[in-house]
């Protein structure tokens, strides 16, 4: 498929700190892509470099097939040639501005007739669920009307590409929840090509066509559909930044793959490697948990019980090493599930990642 941005070998220094090193990067036409990773991680950087605010050290940026910032050949233009819309976090509506006008300032400066200024201002008004709200002030709105206006005004002009620079920061974890359904509907409807920065997994994971996880050193660590990511995780740092996430050291002694410190088997399919050290990877909802004289698996202690209203949260010691899990608080009543600190359990497993136990230390501090 046509990639709108290409991005090849980029590197950004601010003095002595390196944020981008040789970075490449491809987002196809028509998509919503998004860039995923910890803040500080220079994500907002990146999004900076393709809108034109900020120029690379080195790298080749292309947008649409044209080459937009080369500091090689010296070829650097500027943001409002690019014809790109950008949302930022902080929405930067103008507050001495109506909606109306917030929304019809892209096509005032580029001297649009007014009629067609009007027709395409109320449409896009509409688009964004704002019809009737056109004369109000940004300070009579709601921070989730403020936003809508912020993306209807990069919206106005039907612009190929759209960023979003964590759109939805400042705004509720409701309103955060219906914005992200509302901006995918509206990349479907529009056929425009979204780049998405976040650091937040849940909305990655929602509105994504395809995303990359960066590190905090600016690296991507894995592109991939959101189930790619999510099910096939290149490495524990992908997986541990994509939720909760357990380990469990396991380790070979002869012919005989041992859990944590103890002499447990393991009760499922040994690894493939044969490298000494190993570890299991699983999410609490892969964790099943039983008494120990109901169920087969590792045996267990728990070592934290916490009540959080639909979920019962346990810490579970096995030999030696932890590991939590949760379970709906009427499945734990209904099935005799509600373990108390210091109660023994049996633990069995859905589904396990293998990771090789010395890729473990940059994310098991």
């Amino acid at each position: 498929m046509e990639e709108i941005i290409r991005i090849e070998g980029v590197s950004k220094n601010y003095g002595n700190h390196r944020v981008h090193e040789e970075l490449t990067l491809g987002v196809r036409r028509g998509e919503c892509f998004t860039l995923l990773g910890p803040s500080g991680c220079g994500k907002t950087v990146l999004m900076r470099l393709i809108a034109g605010f900020e120029a690379p050290d080195s790298g080749k940026i292309s947008i649409d097939g044209v080459v937009v910032s080369n500091p090689a050949s010296g070829i650097d233009i500027s943001p409002d040639a690019r014809k790109i819309g950008m949302v930022f976090q902080d929405y930067a509506v103008w507050p001495h501005m109506t909606v109306f006008d917030n929304v019809a300032y892209p096509l005032k400066l580029a001297k649009k007739p007014q009629r067609e200024l009007t027709d395409r201002v109320m449409e896009t008004v509409a688009l964004v669920g704002m019809s009737g709200l056109e004369k109000r002030l940004p300070s009579e709105l709601s921070g989730g009307q403020q936003q809508r206006v912020a993306l209807a005004r990069a919206l106005v002009a039907r612009p190929a590409l759209l960023l979003l620079d964590e759109p939805l920061t400042n705004l509720d974890a409701n309103l955060r929840e219906e914005m992200r359904f509302e901006i995918k509907e509206l990349q479907r409807k529009l056929e425009t090509t979204v780049l998405y920065v976040t650091h937040d997994q849940e909305v990655a994971l929602a509105i994504s066509d395809r995303m990359a996880v960066m590190d905090e050193h600016g690296h991507i660590r894995q592109t991939g559909t959101p189930w790619e990511i999510f099910e096939q995780p290149a490495d524990p740092f992908v997986f541990s930044f994509m939720g909760i996430a357990n380990f469990l050291p396991v380790r070979r002694e002869g012919t005989a793959w041992l859990v944590g410190e103890g002499t447990q088997n393991i009760p499922w399919k040994s690894p493939a490697d044969d490298t000494p050290l190993q570890a299991a990877g699983f999410r609490p909802s892969d964790v099943r948990i039983a008494p120990p004289e109901k169920g087969e698996g590792l045996r267990g202690i728990v070592r934290r019980a916490s009540f959080l209203g639909a979920m019962m949260d346990y810490l579970i010691d096995v030999d030696g090493a932890t590991l939590r899990t949760s379970i709906e608080t009427h499945e734990a009543l209904s099935g005799g599930l509600m373990f108390k600190e210091g109660e023994g359990c049996v633990v069995s497993f859905r589904n396990l990642f293998w990771f090789d136990a010395k890729s473990l230390s940059e994310v098991v501090k």
